[in-house]
């Protein structure tokens, strides 16, 4: 990201609008190569402080339960929280952001995610907690709904690969680093400092973005979002994401009546869904982006996602029960042991970047998808007193093929689309990575309700499943070699 001219939606001179990036006046090339840097730290900085977020809690809540005096089931709201509102946010200011603009949307999410961060930090009772995260998470939507839309900006057409590959990269670098800063807080510290330390992280992105981020020149007038769409959009994800959490429910009291208010809620969501579905299907500009989804090459790039962040999310689950349970380790041995995997995806993510536009993205992403699928089989066959480099390579191979089929992956779904559904696409490459995510962890919780992880069965039978979502994605891959249109 270095010495490209700016493209005309950074480049003033193409442009006679004045843009934020390059300033009123053109600019050098030296002086745009260093609004770009600066523009692209920006972006990667917000990424990585709301996906760490997303992680940070979940070694407190013990702490959390006990000085709130909640239960542990209540506790995990305060995760659920965030999570359930990212992702219910992502499309609405998604579609906001095509029509007002990317860059309005990111730094007013900003502004939401420090506000429920203060809010959380001084959090008195658990249902004060609870809707800061909710706070926290609408902010976050906002904020990774336009995050790649911007990145398509911020580079020229030639280069844009490089930057979908370090997005993918800081991805993969703070959905591990969540843990672990929280144990080095939580270790000199009470957990609302997990809240503080976020907070100048996320002001800094507030004030160098305001000077540095691009303006989207492919605007749509503003027009009037249909309130009946957003109430749609998150009764289904609503009714999907809290269904499935009571359909896993076993052990507890009331467990059949639980599970039966699941199935219904399940059942709703899907009859809302279609209707949702038919109402977006008349819109010329849809809040859920069926226009898009018409297109073969990006509803393939969809399922793969879907389903390779599926497959991860069965391995990441399931594996610190296989190595804690099954093997003996610490959980500082495990930890370090699963470093394997997202240090795999930094190394292999800018080797993709660089393959983007000279090797077809779905075969890169096929390739990448066998070679997960490979080391998904070889952690699943693993011997019963396995050394830790023999698990470790497994876990690397595994993330390697990740890493070689996101970047591709994400890129397709980018730049697919036409300029001004670029907000649209960069929503629905957030919803494919929370969905893939959610249904993965519901799966390993209903395989290890039948088969507890203590008896040594349910991680190697999530493992299974995880193998065969990943030929799912690598079928999906290289279907789209098939399909007529090329990405850049």
């Amino acid at each position: 990201m270095a010495d490209a001219p700016l493209p005309a939606s950074v480049n003033p001179a193409a442009s006679r609008a004045p843009d934020p990036v390059a300033g009123a006046e053109p600019a050098s090339a030296a002086e745009q190569s260093r609004r770009r840097t600066l523009a692209m730290l920006v972006v990667l900085l917000g990424l990585g402080v709301v996906v760490v977020d997303s992680t940070l809690l979940n070694l407190a809540l013990p702490s959390i339960a006990r000085q709130m005096n909640a239960t542990a089931a209540h506790s995990i709201w305060a995760v659920n929280a965030y999570q359930l509102a990212t992702l219910v946010c992502l499309l609405p200011f998604a579609n906001l952001g095509d029509r007002l603009g990317y860059r309005q949307v990111y730094l007013g999410g900003t502004v939401v995610f420090v506000a429920g961060a203060v809010l959380a930090a001084f959090s008195q009772n658990l249902a004060m907690l609870v809707f800061a995260r909710a706070l926290q998470g609408v902010g976050g939507g906002a904020m990774m709904s336009v995050n790649t839309a911007l990145i398509r900006l911020i580079y020229p057409p030639d280069r844009i690969g490089r930057g979908i590959a370090l997005n993918s990269m800081v991805v993969a670098m703070s959905s591990v680093a969540g843990p672990t800063i929280a144990a080095l807080v939580l270790g000199v510290a009470s957990w609302r400092w997990l809240f503080f330390i976020s907070i100048p992280l996320a002001v800094t992105v507030l004030v160098l973005g305001r000077r540095v981020l691009p303006l989207n020149p492919h605007r749509r007038p503003a027009e009037a979002m249909h309130k009946r769409d957003v109430v749609f959009n998150v009764l289904m994800f609503v009714l999907l994401f809290v269904g499935a959490d009571l359909l896993a429910m076993r052990g507890t009291s009331g467990e059949a009546d639980w599970r039966t208010l699941g199935l219904a809620m399940m059942a709703a969501a899907v009859v809302v869904g279609v209707f949702y579905m038919r109402r977006q299907a008349r819109l010329s500009t849809p809040l859920f982006p069926v226009d898009l989804m018409r297109m073969p090459i990006f509803a393939l790039s969809m399922g793969a996602s879907v389903s390779a962040f599926a497959a991860m999310s069965l391995a990441t689950v399931s594996m610190p029960f296989l190595l804690q349970d099954g093997f003996g380790k610490t959980p500082f041995q495990a930890g370090i042991l699963l470093t394997a995997w997202p240090a795999a995806i930094v190394v292999m993510a800018p080797l993709a970047g660089r393959l983007i536009g000279r090797v077809h993205s779905g075969l890169l992403g096929g390739i990448g998808m066998t070679l997960m699928a490979l080391g998904m089989l070889a952690l699943a066959l693993l011997p019963a007193h396995p050394g830790d480099w023999d698990i470790a390579w497994r876990l690397a191979l595994a993330g390697a093929g990740f890493g070689l089929f996101q970047s591709p992956n994400n890129h397709t779904i980018v730049t697919s689309p036409p300029p001004h559904r670029a907000g649209a696409a960069s929503g629905m490459l957030g919803t494919a990575r929370l969905t893939g995510m959610t249904l993965g962890a519901v799966v390993v919780a209903q395989i290890f309700a039948t088969w507890p992880p203590a008896q040594g069965v349910g991680p190697h039978i999530a493992l299974w499943v995880g193998l065969c979502a990943s030929i799912v994605a690598g079928l999906c891959s290289v279907a789209r070699v098939r399909t007529a249109v090329q990405t850049a």
